[in-house]
């Protein structure tokens, strides 16, 4: 339940982060949003902190555990970067329910680099990555057999996001989830707001327009929803999650649809069918009787 109230949060976020390309740079966006999220796990850290100490009193093992924490949440946050700027400054060319679906791929994905980690992968999920890019083919390739740029840069953070996705299934177990996921999100918002200052102009008027995309996307989307995902990845299977969360494609399409009256060619809903029933079939493990 907590995985698929992430993809239905992430899944409209993709409406908001369409909505906000014409007020703010996605640089300025990201980094906002990931600082927003990163803030509001504060209250919540120092809470279970002093929970913790009133039962241990061991600084010893919590400075170790706090240096061992740093790092990882510095390196998936730099992971989340890479993947969320790929995805904003994509979906400024693309539409929200495309970039839901392209973004979806990430599950395919996971298996497909999980090979180079030792992984075994079945046959399911080699049918499932051919599904998958046959419905890319037919929701992204134009009759002249290019891909559209902004749609290019979605499946290029697909790749991000499998990589995240296979990285917070590592540490997990490893960290506390909330200050892992408080730790990434501010190394995302520090690296998006440098990169804002060097290619893009911020203004307070741009912010104050785009404040409810922003309130959404760094409150819920990912002071949420990201934490959400990281305390149920602790007690669901990566490839149950990975099944779950596919659903933001969906809940991305429906958003699109509803709130800004998106539409697709009929070869367009096909694919995005095809990619669907590859996300959910890469996943599937047949039984072993």
């Amino acid at each position: 339940m907590l995985l698929l109230l992430t993809a239905a949060i992430w899944g409209f976020a993709f409406v908001a982060q369409r909505v906000v390309t014409g007020a703010i740079g996605a640089f300025t966006f990201n980094g906002i949003r990931f600082g927003l999220g990163s803030l509001s796990l504060i209250p919540l850290i120092i809470y279970f902190e002093k929970k913790k100490k009133s039962t241990c009193n061991d600084k010893q093992t919590n400075e170790v555990n706090y240096k061992k924490r740093i790092l990882p949440g510095i390196l998936i946050g730099t992971i989340l970067y890479a993947g969320s700027a790929l995805q904003q400054v994509g979906i400024i060319y693309t539409t929200a329910g495309k970039a839901s679906f392209i973004t979806g791929l990430y599950m395919v994905l996971v298996p497909i680099i999980g090979l180079f980690l030792g992984h075994k992968i079945g046959k399911s999920s080699w049918i499932g990555v051919g599904l998958a890019v046959i419905g890319l083919y037919l929701l992204s390739v134009n009759g002249d057999f290019s891909i559209g740029y902004g749609d290019l840069l979605e499946v290029i953070g697909a790749v991000f996001w499998a990589i995240h996705i296979l990285s917070i299934d590592y540490f997990s177990d490893k960290i506390e989830p909330l200050k892992l996921s408080c730790i990434q999100f501010a190394t995302c918002s520090v690296l998006s707001l440098i990169t804002a200052l060097i290619f893009e102009q911020i203004t307070i008027i741009g912010i104050s327009n785009a404040i409810v995309p922003i309130l959404y996307g760094g409150l819920l989307s990912v002071g949420v929803a990201y934490t959400l995902q990281v305390v149920a990845q602790k007690n669901a299977k990566p490839s149950h999650a990975a099944i779950i969360l596919s659903m933001e494609s969906v809940f991305g399409a429906i958003g699109g649809a509803i709130i800004l009256g998106e539409t697709m060619s009929t070869k367009g809903y096909i694919g995005c069918i095809l990619i669907l029933a590859g996300i959910l079939l890469s996943q599937i493990t047949p039984s072993s009787k």
